[in-house]
């Protein structure tokens, strides 16, 4: 029998995105909020993240995951939010119907509002086309990371890892802890892609080696990883001749990269960036979809999960309008933002004129004193300092409304 649940916003994702935006939606007037999460526990990726460094832009400490989700967890049982644990939304329609099942049946879920929070997964080696069998010991950082603090197994003694993904370069000092032997971080990209004090604290600290511009070629052996030989690359990533290394190892953790997921997205028609792989989105962090919200990594990965929060706060608290009948009806059509010179990615998408909205960008290189130039209708609206920028960290500048409400056009770039 198909259970039907009437719900003002629906949060689909349990993790700190959708905690944080199901909490906002229910203290900004939505009286039925309902957080979906197809694990078995609240907190998503927190769990399994029992290092610190988590809480220090909003609440002035180093939390590890857990004691940050904690926080969260607590509000939303205080207010008495209605979730679903080992619930997997199989389908989500345009007219915001949620097709949900658990080990209590199949339940519709009609809502007024959707905020899609449902985060990223990482790429694997298929998706990387390494060569070679496919002996035990290859995993994923994340996997590996959730075998050790989370299950108590050991993956292996010694490691090489692909990737200077932050999960990775945590996982490298995780396992040097744990006693195993990191032979090796190795970096297609000629600068590292974590956040700089990752690769001090984990890589740094403790002389483990990090090979850049170079790439895993082949993993060798047959029913366990053996070695994986390594090779420099060249200005267009391509291997060079000559230059193989054969780095003897057990294991190898794949560090490269995440892919927000983005299947319920499409499945309701949202606009997906190819840029971020994440919906496309205006001021409101609504979609293309009207009353479907997305925030957090299911939207663009993020570096800091404190960002996360504040993002999905947002979404929550417009999702709550949206399903009141109060959100506010743009006077002017909304401006898309045009990239400039070194500028990959800006989220949102579209500024609605005359609203406040804190924009995020990420550029495709790394430099030193550069300058984020926001350009409203010619004229240099923000000039931000950037003593450094690289790919690995997300810049931020705020964009008040008034300079934008009679806008026609908004550039972004990032110059000497």
């Amino acid at each position: 029998m198909l259970n039907e649940i009437e719900v003002d916003v629906a949060v689909i994702g349990g993790g700190p995105a959708g905690l944080a935006a199901a909490i906002s939606a229910k203290e900004n007037g939505a009286e039925k909020v309902l957080l979906i999460e197809r694990g078995s526990r609240l907190g998503g990726i927190l769990n399994q993240c029992i290092h610190d460094g988590f809480g220090l832009v909003l609440f002035n400490k180093s939390l590890t995951g857990p004691e940050y989700a904690e926080i969260f967890i607590e509000k939303l049982l205080e207010l008495k939010i209605d979730y679903m644990l080992n619930s997997m939304v199989l389908e989500l329609t345009p007219s915001k119907k949620l097709y949900v099942a658990n080990k209590n049946g199949y339940h519709l879920i009609k809502a007024k509002a959707v905020v899609l929070a449902m985060g990223c997964r990482e790429r694997t080696r298929g998706a990387i086309k390494i060569a070679g069998s496919r002996p035990s010991g290859v995993y994923t950082a994340g996997l590996a990371q959730n075998f050790i603090n989370l299950q108590n197994l050991m993956i292996g003694r010694t490691a090489v890892i692909l990737g200077s993904g932050d999960v990775g370069l945590i996982m490298a000092r995780r396992l040097t802890l744990e006693g195993v032997k990191i032979q090796a971080v190795v970096e297609i990209m000629p600068f590292p892609y974590g956040l700089r004090r990752n690769v001090v604290q984990c890589l740094e600290d403790y002389n483990i080696p990090l090979y850049l511009s170079h790439t895993v070629t082949e993993i060798l052996g047959r029913d366990r990883v053996e070695a994986v030989k390594i090779a420099k690359v060249d200005e267009n990533l391509k291997p060079i001749p000559g230059t193989e290394k054969i780095i003897p190892c057990d294991t190898v953790l794949l560090s490269v990269g995440l892919i927000p997921e983005n299947e319920l997205s499409r499945q309701a028609g949202v606009e997906i960036d190819p840029r971020t792989q994440g919906p496309v989105v205006n001021s409101m962090l609504q979609t293309s979809v009207k009353g479907i919200f997305a925030c957090g990594n299911v939207l663009h990965v993020n570096d800091l999960v404190d960002y996360v929060t504040v993002e999905a706060r947002k979404a929550g608290l417009w999702a709550a309008k949206y399903a009141l009948n109060q959100l506010p009806e743009p006077d002017r059509k909304e401006i898309t933002i045009t990239l400039g010179e070194n500028v990959r990615s800006a989220v949102p998408q579209k500024i609605i004129p005359g609203l406040d909205t804190s924009l995020f960008f990420r550029v495709y290189k790394p430099g030193k004193n550069k300058t984020l130039n926001i350009i409203v209708d010619g004229n240099k609206i923000i000039q931000k300092h950037c003593p450094s920028v690289t790919p690995s960290e997300m810049l931020k500048a705020d964009l008040k409304g008034e300079y934008t409400l009679n806008a026609e056009k908004i550039h972004v770039e990032v110059c000497e």
